[in-house]
């Protein structure tokens, strides 16, 4: 079994209980599934969770590469530099960052309103990245954003793979079963 769920913000992305927030388990009733992959309760968008051990495995083993797209709101306007140092991979301290693909965006007409809104100052501009990265490790986005001047005010992964919310319109908190092979022949 393979599901596509839109995890909401403030959702921590884990089924056993939180003393503080929500988990999957407020959104997902199905038991002996788990996430193939983590996003951080601040940010929001597609997360997948399967029943079977090796797809979960396929889906986050990093040896396999596989394409995450973010949709980044940043607090700044964007500069052809700071998206050429995005692309070429950053020193952040501890890791040296993989290059990635880096482009300026519009907000797109089917993004969902967040809940609660994001913190917007009236004198400061804000701008929308799509980052497509190979890798993910713990806050990658938002310490590669910062370290280029851009703090990222809203974070949305919008694809893994092959499956996007773009083509599987998922409100926060809904979530679809997809075919597993559908993972497997879209990611060769």
């Amino acid at each position: 079994m393979l599901i596509l769920f839109n995890k909401p913000f403030e959702v921590i992305c884990q089924f056993s209980a939180h003393p503080t927030r929500p988990t999957l388990a407020s959104h997902v009733d199905i038991p002996g599934i788990y996430p193939a992959g983590r996003l951080d309760a601040d940010s929001e968008g597609l997360v997948l969770l399967t029943d079977d051990g090796k797809l979960q495995h396929a889906i986050a083993d990093p040896a396999r590469k596989q394409t995450k797209t973010y949709l980044v709101q940043v607090e700044g306007k964007v500069s052809r530099e700071q998206l050429d140092r995005l692309e070429h991979g950053l020193d952040l301290g501890d890791f040296r960052t993989a290059p990635c693909q880096a482009s300026a965006a519009l907000e797109p007409g089917w993004l969902w309103p967040r809940d609660p809104p994001v913190r917007q100052r009236a004198n400061q501009p804000t701008s929308w990245l799509v980052l497509r990265l190979t890798e993910g490790k713990n806050r990658q986005v938002r310490r590669m954003t910062a370290a280029v001047g851009l703090p990222t005010l809203r974070l949305v992964r919008v694809a893994i793979g092959p499956f996007s919310l773009e083509s599987h319109p998922l409100m926060p908190g809904e979530w679809c079963e997809v075919a597993p092979e559908a993972f497997e022949s879209g990611c060769g």
